[in-house]
């Protein structure tokens, strides 16, 4: 046996190392595996290079169409297109509100020192935030007409209603800063807005105080405003007689003029002792220079010739007046005077 590994047998190798080292199949693999390994180890890289420029091409390719189309359209949506809030409708362009540009120019012109005139404001109001509520636009117009006052008027409105409102023949009114006559609802807006106040300022002294108190004394006064107006207006219809709606509440609201001068006068006497007695000593001089408002202000407003199936013009002047002196009556606040 081992004469037969030693000795060379068929198929066996002679340079030592048995059947695979020195036989021909091994040098066959030598000759042949290796030179397909390098072959197939240059190939494999040279495909690999060669797919993958086209990939990436096609890829590249692919992504940088949406792009350029995003690219081309974002310019076209930029000039074609009209936004909500801005100044395509200054320059031309259809649709949307124009509170973009205008209120931009309105904060640069601020900015800049210039200041905002009341042209400015009226632009960038009646631009955008007015036409949104059907009908809005034109009753804050009404409303302004009636807020139109300065200090100038404020004090000879306050002089005309202790004083009486003197002679009355214009046919129309200015507005309120240039005509002391005309009815405005700065000056009963403020007053009750005073009168409430001081009415919770009288619970506070007595150690009462509660925050309802300003909302029920304001309310308090808002419906017994409201129920006199209907009743005056109710009044003048019968009489086929037409006053605007908010000169009656101007006119009624005037009385909170003469109860704020009539609270003051009682806390003011209160720490003597006197609070309850000098508000009705005052509420006398008040009450009456509202009746004599009210008169010679509604003798006015009526015309001497009114429907004749109506009632008689002076006694429905007489009811307006005397309504003013009971209303004050009605809402004045004496408990802790």
């Amino acid at each position: 046996m081992a004469s037969f590994y030693s000795a060379g047998g068929p198929g066996a190798s002679t340079g030592g190392g048995g059947f695979y080292d020195g036989g021909g199949y091994n040098d066959q693999q030598q000759q042949q595996f290796p030179n397909q390994g390098q072959q197939q180890q240059y190939q494999q890289p040279q495909q690999y290079q060669s797919q993958q420029p086209a990939f990436s091409n096609n890829g590249m390719s692919q992504w940088q169409q949406p792009q350029q189309q995003y690219q081309q359209q974002q310019p076209q949506q930029s000039q074609g297109g009209t936004p909500f809030f801005g100044t395509p409708a200054a320059t031309g362009g259809g649709g949307g509100l124009n509170m973009g540009g205008i209120a931009t120019q309105a904060a640069a012109r601020y900015m800049t020192g210039q200041g905002l005139s009341q042209d400015d404001m009226k632009q960038v109001w009646e631009s955008g935030f007015a036409r949104i509520i059907p009908g809005f636009d034109s009753t804050m117009q009404t409303l302004r007409t009636y807020f139109a006052v300065d200090n100038n008027y404020v004090k000879r409105k306050m002089q005309k209603y202790s004083q009486g409102p003197g002679d009355l023949h214009a046919a129309a009114y200015a507005l309120p800063y240039s005509d002391e006559n005309a009815p405005d609802l700065y000056v009963p807006v403020m007053s009750l807005i005073t009168y409430s106040l001081l009415a919770a300022l009288c619970y506070g002294t007595a150690g009462k105080f509660n925050p309802e108190v300003i909302a029920d004394v304001t309310t308090k006064c808002f419906f017994t405003q409201l129920l006199e107006v209907a009743l005056i207006r109710f009044g003048l219809y019968t009489m086929q007689v037409s006053v605007a709606i908010l000169d009656l509440v101007s006119y009624t609201g005037y009385k909170y003029l003469g109860l704020t001068i009539n609270m003051l006068f009682g806390l003011g006497l209160s720490h003597l002792g006197y609070g309850t007695s000098g508000f009705y000593v005052t509420f006398l001089w008040t009450a009456s220079a509202a009746f004599y408002f009210m008169l010679k202000t509604m003798t006015f407003s009526i015309p001497e010739e009114t429907a004749a199936a109506g009632p008689k013009r002076s006694f429905m002047v007489l009811g307006f007046a005397a309504s003013q002196v009971a209303t004050m009556w009605f809402v004045s606040q004496t408990q802790f005077l």
